[in-house]
């Protein structure tokens, strides 16, 4: 059950990004040129969003399981730190240049859409570099604590 409920929420997701213009870098890159020929309208999908996730994370901070009885698995973290800021400012980067953050991305990409093909393999390539930055981190710590 949890993998059905998965994959009818990721189609509903997809279906979402489509139907909103986010899998369109043109559109997002509208929004993004505040000093240009703006386009306004990708705020109220984010409005939308953010509304829609206001709701679930007060919902799920009440709740022990999940609606599928799965155990809930919210984020602890909540200082901003370097490594957030960093990500932040990476991510927005990327986003501006492309025109794709990673769901869109993956959804103009079974759209059949030739830039999500580059976004998607530079953004495996720089979940890899990460992964293994993290390790080597994760490594030195080790060392340096026996």
């Amino acid at each position: 059950m949890p993998i059905l409920a998965a994959l009818l929420s990721g189609l509903v997701f997809g279906l979402g990004l489509i139907v909103s213009g986010m899998a369109n870098p043109a559109k997002v890159l509208g929004f993004l040129d505040l000093a240009g020929r703006w386009d306004p309208s990708l705020a109220f999908v984010m409005g939308g969003a953010i509304a829609v996730g206001l709701v679930g994370f007060a919902v799920a901070r009440r709740r022990h399981l999940s609606f599928l009885g799965l155990e809930m698995k919210l984020p602890g973290a909540r200082q901003i730190d370097r490594r957030l800021v960093g990500g932040s400012v990476l991510f927005g980067i990327g986003w501006g240049i492309a025109g794709f953050c990673p769901g869109p991305g993956l959804v103009a990409l079974g759209m059949g859409e030739w830039k999500a093909a580059v976004f998607v393999i530079a953004m495996l390539a720089g979940m890899g570099a990460f992964d293994r930055l993290e390790r080597r981190t994760a490594a030195r710590t080790v060392h340096a604590t026996t």
